[in-house]
């Protein structure tokens, strides 16, 4: 009986330690699966010489759990519906945004806590009308309505939105319809075009941040941030985003935030294991942001780190040795997409006169192949081959969701990856479970294996 008594105090203890919860992190990592993470933290530990792993921010979390990620249409989720069951903890068909399976409106956390008076943020490295944040404030029967997930966006009263910019900023089928900036603007947002731009418009009512380009036609769409891997210094981060929210909704007394990683996914479906490691790398430097603040708010703070799916079937050993190579990883220099269009390029400059070690010394500087990574005679002659298809024009072209993977740039990242022991079953989603971080207030309702609908349920029931 004594036992049970002190045991229930220390229960009690535990619980009022906390204070009440002010400031929320839900952070998703698109398409991380938990070999993306598990991938990252052995590749960091194999540039230190040595085999183990190097804890992410995000695992370094006392509280660790499994989520399922199927939708109500299919046992592999795609972007939209995972989405909406994160952010409304609805089960929905695969293309169906922030509505049921039967097309019937469904709120998320976002508008139930901004109704109630808290202030929110959305964030994204990828467009801000894209599927999962909008699944946070968009309601449609189809994820690629975007003009009309953009208006919606528009129409919020969000403190914040950060992120590439608007994928279709113009109704492609009514010409005379407003433009997506202007409409944000008439609704009393003010646009801020990157990081340093940023910290001069802290003040503003409502404040979206955008990428410096982005908007300069506003006609023209945006995709994404670039790469973290083909990153240039003056480039907007996705750090620099949480840090811009950070400073933005803190004086406010309370938040909630969405921050997406949204380019591990992309780097998924083109099956490129270096980008992919730095987009997870880069994502759990947004995850610390959050982290630094905790500790400066430890009785008021929740951060969540979950995923909407995996992507790719990322797999660390392949070609039936017990061996794992992730270090030859960092001769990578940029991503798949700039290797296409580095083998485009030099196409379209020499055409049929096109040397063969032209395309050699192409692929030395972009993935240190003939150089750092070498390569057996059968590898070289796969390489040769897709290169003499290439300048007789008889080269193929992979479609991925996000990326056209030229046959020599996809067959030269296959053979990289697997000099690394890393191999690829998709370039889709998979049907994997996905990991779930948590620290702060109400963490521990975050251990267990559970369906992802109950991850935004959870972290209600904190407040």
């Amino acid at each position: 009986m004594k036992k049970i008594i002190l045991c229930v105090v220390a229960f009690l203890l535990t619980v009022s330690s906390y204070g009440e919860l002010k400031y929320v992190f839900y952070m998703i990592g698109d398409g991380m699966g938990s070999n993306q993470v598990l991938a990252a933290e052995m590749y960091q530990a194999e540039l230190q010489g040595r085999i183990g792993r190097v804890p992410l921010t995000m695992t370094s979390f006392p509280v660790f759990g499994m989520a399922t990620t199927y939708s109500a249409s299919n046992g592999i989720t795609d972007s939209s519906a995972a989405g909406t069951a994160l952010a409304c903890g609805h089960k929905t068909n695969n293309g169906c945004l922030g509505v049921d399976k039967d097309s019937v409106p469904v709120i998320s956390i976002a508008e139930e806590w901004h109704k109630a008076g808290w202030p929110v943020g959305i964030m994204t490295s990828v467009a801000i009308d894209h599927a999962t944040p909008g699944a946070f404030y968009a309601h449609v029967d189809n994820r690629s309505k975007y003009y009309e997930i953009g208006t919606q966006l528009a129409a919020t009263g969000y403190e914040f939105f950060g992120g590439a910019g608007f994928h279709q900023p113009v109704n492609k089928k009514d010409s005379s319809a407003i433009n997506l900036y202007d409409l944000c603007e008439q609704n009393g947002y003010t646009f801020a075009r990157g990081y340093e731009d940023a910290q001069t418009k802290l003040n503003a009512e409502k404040l979206i941040l955008v990428q410096q380009d982005d908007g300069v036609d506003k006609t023209q769409g945006s995709e994404s941030l670039p790469y973290a891997i083909d990153r240039l210094t003056d480039y907007m981060t996705l750090p620099q985003i949480v840090e811009t929210a950070i400073s933005y909704l803190a004086p406010k007394g309370k938040f909630f935030m969405m921050i997406e990683g949204g380019k591990i996914d992309y780097a998924g479906h083109s099956d490129d294991a270096a980008t992919n490691i730095q987009e997870t790398l880069d994502f759990d430097q947004a995850v610390q942001l959050a982290y630094q603040f905790y500790l400066a708010h430890p009785d008021e703070t929740l951060i969540v780190v979950t995923a909407d799916h995996e992507t790719g079937g990322m797999a660390l050993g392949h070609g039936g040795k017990y061996v794992l190579n992730l270090q030859s990883l960092q001769y990578q220099n940029c991503s798949s997409w700039e290797l296409n269009t580095h083998i485009q390029n030099l196409y379209k400059q020499y055409g049929k006169r096109l040397k063969w070690q032209q395309v050699q010394m192409l692929l030395r500087d972009d993935l240190g192949l003939f150089d750092k990574v070498e390569l057996s005679a059968k590898q070289e002659a796969k390489l040769k081959a897709a290169y003499k298809n290439l300048v007789r024009g008889k080269g193929k072209t992979e479609k991925t969701l996000y990326n056209d993977i030229s046959e020599l740039g996809g067959l030269a990242l296959e053979i990289f990856d697997k000099k690394g022991r890393v191999a690829w079953t998709s370039t889709g989603h998979t049907a994997a479970n996905v990991p779930v971080f948590a620290i702060g207030v109400g963490a521990e309702k975050f251990t267990g294996w559970y369906d992802n609908t109950e991850i935004v349920k959870k972290i209600k029931a904190g407040r």
